[in-house]
């Protein structure tokens, strides 16, 4: 019975949290619409497509313009205040498009 519960209790905690996890990267994500679109898919030749890419490889990059180590005024702007587990959540929900 124990297990049953145990179970069960999981199984709620994991159904409830993605919709949280999804309202959050949904906020997040309103900072890169405007150039990269509300599907990934940028919104002009200059911006590149986020949908699709290695969450890995997405991660570096913003990882990159916050340290300055890649320099771009508008990136470099955006990625500050974003925390390892925002990028993160960002890196995941475009790799995922």
């Amino acid at each position: 019975m124990r297990s049953l519960t145990m179970t069960s209790l999981s199984l709620v905690i994991a159904v409830t949290a993605q919709p949280v996890l999804a309202a959050d990267v949904s906020g997040l994500s309103s900072r890169c619409v405007s150039c990269h679109g509300a599907t990934g898919i940028g919104s002009n030749p200059l911006y590149p497509n986020l949908a699709g890419q290695k969450s890995a490889y997405l991660l570096k990059q913003m990882r990159d313009f916050q340290k300055g180590d890649r320099k771009d005024p508008v990136m470099n702007a955006m990625v500050q205040g974003l925390s390892e587990q925002d990028m993160n959540a960002l890196a995941e929900y475009y790799s995922k498009m």
